[in-house]
């Protein structure tokens, strides 16, 4: 049976957490934290995010390989608003220290495979349904369409229903789940709204049909005089 806590990480038990799961298919979810990996340890955002009450189920920081872990798997973590943490049998929220304009993909994943082994043994699929994050800002138009949320695996947060953010940018997702990782289309962000790009709308103009040539009378056969 899968562990609730992860083997390698050190913890930091808060007294908030998102409740219980409600079931349905597993799925874990990717974010960054804002902050320089080379700058910022994962046991200071994991300090940080339980002081705010948001704690995720785990803090890495992809340059040291140091993991924290605030909240059991058996339990929803607190940084998803509304429901949508506590939908699948399990949930992973794994807080990465990074930034989404400078994809943590880009640089070393040290002790990322403890992490994914453990996610396997709790059953998430190695697939990106609703396929490669898009990069920042683009991502904040990301569609956060529920049927791809809805098949499980692995999100970025750009990806989850109702949530706003761009995290975790444009990121390598075969060097998280792998080399044969099947890559989907990449998603088309949302047209921005008119007001957004500094357009006004002109009203719309209603085109008439210009009325029918009215056909010239026949001429009257001429008469022939006897």
């Amino acid at each position: 049976m899968a562990e609730a806590w992860l083997p390698p990480a050190r913890r930091i038990e808060t007294r908030e957490d998102g409740g219980p799961m409600q079931g349905g298919a597993p799925r874990a979810v990717w974010l960054t934290s804002g902050t320089d990996p080379r700058e910022v340890s994962a046991l200071s955002v994991a300090q940080s995010l339980a002081r705010e009450n948001r704690p995720p189920h785990l803090v890495w920081n992809p340059c040291t390989g140091d993991v924290v872990q605030l909240v059991p798997m058996t339990r929803a973590a607190g940084l998803l608003t509304g429901h949508v943490g506590r939908e699948g049998r399990v949930c992973a929220q794994i807080m990465v220290v990074g930034q989404p304009r400078a994809p943590f993909t880009h640089g070393p994943l040290a002790c990322l495979e403890p992490i994914m082994s453990w996610l396997d043994r709790w059953g998430v699929p190695r697939r990106w349904p609703a396929g490669p994050p898009l990069p920042s800002p683009q991502a904040y138009h990301s569609p956060r369409n529920r049927r791809p949320w809805a098949r499980g695996g692995h999100f970025g947060l750009s990806q989850v229903p109702g949530a706003e953010a761009a995290d975790p940018g444009g990121i390598d997702i075969r060097r998280i789940t792998g080399p044969e990782t099947p890559v989907a289309e990449i998603p088309r962000p949302r047209p921005a709204p008119i007001e957004e790009m500094g357009v006004t709308a002109l009203p719309a103009r209603r085109l008439t049909r210009p009325p029918a040539p009215v056909a010239a009378p026949a001429p009257e056969p001429a008469r022939i005089r006897t």
